[in-house]
């Protein structure tokens, strides 16, 4: 993941895509704006389609040099030529990803809100630590949010880069610009009204 002052978006895929149209959408949206990361979400898809997906997403990121991580299987991204892994657990398998990834895997951890947890993670060689989410949200992690006020003390406490992910509006993305150095977007993009390009480049003229 590049090291840029500003603050930077980190895109994720949405939970479910299709392949047959899904390509091209995604290579208009990371021409219309500036992406510093893809996230390949893998929640609920067989081993078989997370392999397809890679193959395809991997050669439209890395034709821009965006790093394309995956979420969870750390043990697919050498296989696959990815970049890295987003772990959705915090620290419990940093450790085990540091090992087969080597130095150069970026390794991301979510931390939910809790300093302690994100701490932790940078201490055991996290490349980045996310909080989140934003708003509360049940489908996100047990219902709490993680508060402007820790984001803004570990911007200005810990060097590990922050990664703000979760119900992100785009009145919250200017707050984010102050102290975070990604947000992390999905459904804030691929569900927008007014469609995927629109939004990406909304988005990024409130990080400027």
């Amino acid at each position: 993941m590049p090291n840029d002052p500003r603050t930077q978006i980190y895109l994720q895929t949405p939970a479910q895509l299709d392949l047959h149209v899904f390509p091209d959408l995604l290579a208009s949206v990371l021409d219309a704006a500036e992406i510093a990361c893809l996230r390949l979400t893998t929640f609920g898809c067989a081993q078989d389609d997370i392999k397809r997906q890679a193959d395809i997403l991997r050669d439209i990121a890395h034709s821009r040099d965006i790093s394309l991580v995956i979420d969870t299987h750390y043990r697919m991204v050498l296989p696959l030529g990815l970049d890295g892994v987003h772990l959705l657990d915090g620290t419990k398998q940093i450790r085990e990803a540091r090992k087969a990834l080597g130095k150069d895997g970026i390794i991301g951890a979510f931390c939910g809100s809790s300093r302690h947890i994100g701490m932790s993670a940078a201490e055991m060689t996290a490349d980045y630590v996310a909080f989140g989410p934003m708003l509360a949200d049940p489908l996100l992690g047990d219902g709490s949010i993680a508060e402007l006020e820790l984001l803004q003390w570990w911007s200005e406490m810990i060097e590990v880069p922050l990664v703000a992910e979760g119900r992100i509006s785009l009145e919250k993305a200017a707050d984010l610009a102050h102290c975070a150095d990604f947000i992390s977007l999905s459904d804030e993009v691929w569900l927008n009204t007014d469609g995927a390009v629109a939004a990406i480049v909304a988005y990024a003229a409130r990080l400027t």
